[in-house]
């Protein structure tokens, strides 16, 4: 990745005074105001912003100091991260910041809701367990965890062991995500955060004894670019570690702040913050998601256990990791990883609730066609009906004959028999035991015959 070019000088400090009032002079024609506010409303960074349809009689330098200097710093509001020459990392909340959020409380804040009366816990519970799978793939892949979406998902579902680190780093993710919710009501501190990334990071390092601890004086550690070897970033230094975690949590848990803070922002500020201060000598990506979680969940929006935010960053991971640069390299304004971010949580807020409309839909609609399917025992319809709202669900012989007490070899037959017509699929064997799931097809077979 390219490192961002800088941008020029923005700060009035030292600026002669003459220069001053000729900034504050600046011509404010109403060509130039719709520019700066295309600018905050994308909050474009300069090697975006030169390129806006500028007008000519203003030169771009100008234009782009006098959005710097006088409209967003007379904006940011401070925040307790310090960088490494203590300067006071800031944001500010342009509209374009205001409407994400309002929409986040308005759609995030309260229990999913599942508009078919037919909705069961056990379906919240699939959307929920597949959620969190689908966070602990994406965000492990984010850090570096070759393996595919499917792959991944079908050892989660199984419950098969991990064959290589990639794999083990997604179950870790998963098993920590899965336990989030269990720590809300505990204090952020110290000890929560080296737990989380002891769990993110049991068996995958090449040193194991970096798991559960932070790193060392003499463990030189930069982020890095994996794509082309590029060093973006180099953390504070080992020794201030202490001190910057302890400043982390005792934010995290004021319960009020002299100033409001909205919980959305301080969460991705959370966020930012363990990442720049990159504790760990691996695990900090996940760890600082995970944080953004907790306290999301510990303020009761409570839509986040279904939301997967990584997999909204995997689509664009240089955009993600610029978002980080550009907050450092402009005087440290974070409003460009707050915005970045809550692009993402907008998005996933939206593609959830497109997804559980159109999956509502699919299965009002080929619930009323499964009983005239034919060929089916009243066992097979039950486990049809079942399997068209659970399609994250797992059979076995076993599980079967025990629910509709029959014999062993009454339930393989109804199992091989569904997976014959098409509406199970066999994922594994476990000795001799035989595991089905939902197969991916299981609404187009319905939906032909509905159509026949």
């Amino acid at each position: 990745m390219k490192i961002p070019e800088k941008a020029p000088q923005s700060q009035l400090l030292g600026m002669p005074e003459a220069d001053i009032r000729n900034l504050l002079n600046f011509p404010k024609s109403e060509e130039i105001l719709k520019i700066f506010k295309m600018a905050n409303d994308e909050y474009l960074y300069w090697d975006k912003f030169k390129y806006l349809p500028i007008p000519e009689s203003v030169s771009k330098e100008a234009a782009w100091i006098y959005l710097r200097a006088i409209i967003r710093n007379s904006q940011i509001r401070k925040t307790p991260i310090k960088d490494k020459e203590d300067n006071y990392f800031g944001y500010w909340l342009p509209d374009s910041v205001l409407k994400i959020l309002h929409q986040v409380d308005q759609n995030a804040a309260g229990q999913m809701l599942i508009d078919d009366p037919d909705g069961t816990a056990g379906e919240k519970e699939r959307y929920l367990i597949s959620s969190i799978m689908e966070e602990a793939i994406a965000s492990s892949q984010l850090e570096g965890a070759a393996t595919t979406r499917k792959k991944a998902k079908e050892m989660l579902k199984s419950g098969r062991k991990p064959t290589n680190k990639a794999e083990q780093m997604i179950l870790n993710n998963y098993i920590t995500i899965k336990n989030i919710k269990n720590l809300i009501n505990k204090p952020l501190t110290k000890e929560l955060i080296i737990g989380l990334q002891a769990s993110m990071t049991k068996d995958t390092l090449e040193d194991p004894t970096a798991s559960g601890r932070f790193r060392k004086q003499e463990e030189e550690i930069h982020v890095v670019d994996s794509r082309d070897g590029q060093i973006l970033f180099e953390p504070p230094q080992a020794n201030e570690i202490e001190e910057r975690i302890a400043a982390l949590c005792n934010y995290a848990n004021i319960i009020q702040d002299e100033e409001f803070t909205h919980p959305v922002v301080k969460a991705i500020i959370l966020h930012f913050w363990l990442a720049y201060v990159h504790p760990f000598i691996d695990g900090n990506g996940r760890t600082a998601r995970a944080i953004f979680y907790w306290y999301m969940l510990k303020n009761k929006y409570w839509l986040f256990e279904y939301l997967s935010i990584s997999r909204i960053l995997l689509r664009a991971p240089g955009q993600y990791a610029r978002a980080y640069l550009y907050s450092e390299i402009d005087n440290w304004d974070t409003t460009y990883f707050l915005m970045y971010n809550l692009k993402a949580i907008d998005l996933a807020v939206k593609s959830l609730h497109m997804y559980l409309m159109k999956q509502q839909r699919e299965i009002k609609e080929t619930r009323k066609f499964i009983r005239k399917y034919p060929g089916l025992n009243y066992r097979q319809y039950d486990l049809l009906y079942h399997a068209v709202s659970h399609p994250d669900a797992i059979y076995t012989i076993k599980v079967q004959k025990n629910i509709n007490n029959v014999t062993y070899q009454t339930a393989r037959i109804d199992l091989l028999e569904l997976e014959a017509k098409g509406f199970l699929e066999r994922i594994k064997t476990k000795g001799k035991e035989f595991v089905f799931v939902p197969s991916r097809h299981i609404y187009r077979k319905l939906k032909d015959l509905k159509i026949g």
